[in-house]
Parts: structure tokens; sequence; C-alpha cells
């Protein structure tokens, strides 16, 4: 089950896994920022590998998570999402940067939201792996599925592309297997491509799951996790 944890954070904390390019201030332009916006991302970076943790232990350290502050929010919430164990945190804070204690050798998915006139305002979304010890290579990012989107409705067609996106820290994605079909878990389709879409047939007022596995150089793979699509 997915834990959801909130907290108030009304100290700017100063240490730990954090962007040593950027003191982190606010713009002073003077005045709300027009129109409203989601805040720019800073640290950890994306598809990168953070190496900064404060407070390391065999299995855990603390990073800061940093972003560009926005005149508009009062307060953010910070979502962090293990993509191995699909743990889902949420921290309500006032600050832009925020520590937060996660496991080490894991990789990780956040971005940041906060409410303006009745309206969310949505970051964009990063990955990072946060560095084990001993650990030489990182199994890829699992697979951001481009389209169809989760749950799609399709209009009635004989062929549907599938899309995605594969990134890792490594740089070393070999290539990927299409899982795909009727049945939930789908069968294997696809094995061995190196693109990122595939073409495949599909028949009207059939619902259809897909599941892109991504394989890197060392032997490492990560799963997507199983979507679906209907056909009108």
């Amino acid at each position: 089950m997915r834990q959801i944890t909130y907290i108030f954070c009304v100290a700017i904390l100063f240490l730990g896994c954090k962007d040593t390019t950027d003191d982190g201030l606010p713009n002073n332009n003077g005045g709300a920022q027009d129109p409203p916006n989601g805040v720019q991302l800073v640290f950890p970076q994306e598809d990168m590998l953070c190496n900064e943790g404060e407070n390391p232990t065999p299995t855990e350290s603390t990073v800061f998570f940093e972003w560009e502050p926005n005149d508009n929010a009062e307060t953010y919430l910070l979502t962090i999402e293990n993509l191995d164990t699909d743990n889902i945190e949420q921290y309500e804070t006032v600050d832009f940067i925020f520590p937060v204690t996660i496991n080490r050798a894991q990789a990780f998915r956040w971005f940041v939201e906060y409410a303006y006139q009745n309206e969310t305002k949505v970051s964009a979304v990063w990955n990072f792996y946060n560095a084990g010890p001993g650990v030489q290579t990182y199994a890829p990012f699992p697979a951001e599925i481009i389209s169809p989107t989760m749950a799609q409705t399709i209009p009635a067609t004989n062929s549907v592309t599938l899309e995605w996106n594969g990134s890792d820290v490594d740089d070393d994605i070999v290539g990927y297997d299409v899982y795909f079909g009727t049945t939930n878990p789908p069968e294997l389709n696809t094995s061995d491509i190196s693109t990122e879409q595939i073409t495949v047939p599909v028949s009207t007022g059939n619902t259809y799951y897909w599941n892109i596995i991504t394989k890197d150089a060392e032997g490492n793979s990560s799963e997507s996790g199983v979507f679906e699509f209907r056909i009108l």
C-alpha cells in the first residue's frame, strides 16, 4: 500500500545532498510571477545519480530536494515515489529546500506542486538514483509511457502506435521487450528492439494491455508496469 505522509517544515536546512552550483535563492524581480506556473526543479537532477547524501548508512541517506521558489505559492507539496517499491511519500513545506531520508541504491521519481486560485500548478517530473555503497552499475529507469495513456479510449482503428521513453544514469540501454495483448499480464510481442515505438494491430471493441521491459548492457532491466487502452 502506498504510504502518504504529510510533514510541515518551517526552517531551511543547509547540509546534505544539495546542488553545489546554485545557492537556491529566490529571484528578486519584484512582484508575483505572471502567469503563475509550476516551479522549476533544481536537485536531484533529472536522470542523474545522487551521491552527496548526508549521514549515509548502508541502506539510507538524507537527500536535500531543491526547486526554484515561486512567488505565487504559499506552500509546496513535494511528492517522492520509490520506483522500486511503489511507495509514495508527500511533504508539505513553506521552503524550497527540503531534506528527506530515502533508501540508497534505488530509483526515485519526484515533483513539486502548489495551489493557486483553486488550481494545482505542477512541476516537471524527474527521475534519479540515490547512490549505494559498492554499486558500479544501475538498472534503467522504468520506461515512461507516452502513448496511449493509461485507460485511454481510442476511436475505431486497425492499428495503434505504442510510444515510450527510456533513460538510464549509465546511458547504456541496449533494447526493449514489448509485451502486448488482450490478457493481463500481456504476452511477449517483440524483443530486443532499439526504437522507442512500435505499431501493433488492434480490433474494435477490445481492451489491450502493454508493458515495456528496458534492458541495459550490464544485464540490468526495469519494468514500466502494465498500461491499458480500449478500442471503440
